[in-house]
């Protein structure tokens, strides 16, 4: 018999959990006891949260934990990162400390610039076209003026309005290819309204719109952070031969798509967690950094390194299109209270914040893999979700994490030492 239902939305919270534990679930009880357990007490707070989204039933939580001990262009800052993998904030705090005594990060924003873009068909003379885009080019900069005059006043705006041939990539097809400043927004609300109005104003017989709509590439809003120190101050028992190595692992990722994948996800982690602790769009950000990583035309490492007359060198270079006004940054408590402990960063010193973030992550994840593997971490901070998987008490826990302090961690291994523990 078919599920299909008219009309969900307009069903309550509890008719909605009622009619899915109906048709979906097996144990009801257990199953709307655990949706209503993740609830908000305060019937305030759980209204916002149900306002986000459509047909909401309840809440999914995820860790939100801090790295301390960063230090951007001479700044001390405590990082929120919101992630459910095990070792991010772990190794982004203890690279932060790393670097902390090696000069810190240094980070600079390169450009803000954002785009957004009309695309439309059109069949008739490129040089009409031309002429009717150039006559028209004042009145599509006046048909947003209603929606850019409060970012003008705050130094944004459109910056240029380009017409743009692709008829060599698809039949007839031209696109409006539109550039803005958006300040501390994200302004992705802003650049669709005025691709809207632009589009509408642009439109005539024989030019017909497909759609008008921001693009998340934005090879134009970039930063950059890096590390740098004399290899010697490194540390370890040979600092020149963990700096070759470490360069090497780079090098691969820059020539190895295989790798350079594995590499930028494991930036992505750190930059993720702090784009979801500031209430921004990491999928914007994913697919933004992902795009710029295939620039060269074939994908490729997100971050380089250097040796130089004695000098290691780090860094990361990055598209980051955020915001730190409007949106969930302006709604979600949390989201405030990271910009608060953030000391109420600007847009671009967000996005050294948050390039610095990515950067300290793959300096963990790299040294790890060149000198004792990256599982022998990991795994010792995985060994409390075993645990938590076995039920395991709280007694339980302490002697395990004191039996596996000098022995190497592997879901068996757990399994086997607890369940010896424990008989």
């Amino acid at each position: 018999m078919t599920k299909i239902i008219s009309g969900f939305s307009k069903l309550t919270k509890q008719e909605k959990i009622q009619w899915l534990s109906e048709n979906y679930f097996s144990s009801q009880p257990e199953i709307i006891n655990t949706i209503k357990q993740y609830w908000n007490a305060d019937e305030k707070l759980q209204q916002l949260h149900d306002d986000f989204i459509e047909n909401t039933i309840s809440n999914f939580y995820l860790p939100y934990g801090v790295a301390p001990n960063f230090i951007i262009n001479d700044k001390d800052y405590v990082i929120p990162m919101v992630v459910e993998e095990s070792s991010v904030v772990a190794a982004a705090s203890l690279v932060a400390k790393f670097w902390s005594t090696r000069g810190g990060f240094k980070s600079e924003v390169i450009s803000t610039t954002k785009i957004g873009q009309v695309h439309f068909m059109f069949e008739g003379d490129k040089a009409a076209l031309t002429s009717y885009f150039n006559q028209q080019k004042e009145y599509l900069y006046k048909a947003t003026s209603d929606i850019t005059k409060n970012m003008i006043k705050r130094g944004g705006g459109i910056l240029d309005i380009e017409l743009v041939d692709k008829t060599d990539k698809l039949d007839h097809y031209y696109q409006l290819h539109v550039t803005f400043e958006t300040k501390d927004s994200m302004g992705a609300n802003f650049i669709n309204s005025c691709l809207e109005a632009i589009a509408k104003t642009f439109r005539k017989e024989d030019i017909e719109i497909v759609m008008s709509i921001l693009s998340n590439y934005v090879p134009q809003c970039v930063v950059r952070s890096e590390v740098s120190c004399k290899i010697e101050e490194l540390g370890g028992e040979n600092p020149q031969q963990f700096a070759q190595k470490f360069k090497q692992a780079v090098q691969i990722a820059e020539i190895e798509p295989y790798r350079a994948v594995t590499h930028n996800k494991g930036i992505m982690n750190g930059i993720d967690a702090v784009v979801l602790a500031t209430g921004n769009d990491f999928r914007a950000i994913e697919a933004g950094a992902h795009a710029y990583a295939t620039k060269s035309g074939s994908y490729s490492s997100l971050t380089h390194c250097e040796i130089e007359n004695g000098i290691f060198r780090f860094w990361i270079e990055i598209p980051l299109a955020l915001g730190t006004v409007g949106g969930l940054t302006a709604l979600h408590p949390m989201a405030k209270l990271s910009l608060e402990m953030l000391q109420k960063p600007s847009a671009p010193q967000l996005m050294q914040i948050i390039a610095t973030a990515g950067l300290a992550q793959n300096f963990a994840a790299l040294r790890a893999l060149t000198t004792n593997g990256i599982q022998e971490g990991h795994m010792k901070m995985h060994l409390m979700n075993i645990l938590n998987q076995l039920n395991a008490s709280k007694e339980e826990k302490e002697a395990m994490v004191a039996y596996f302090k000098d022995k190497t961690v592997t879901h068996s291994a757990v399994v086997d030492t607890f369940n010896e523990i424990r008989n």
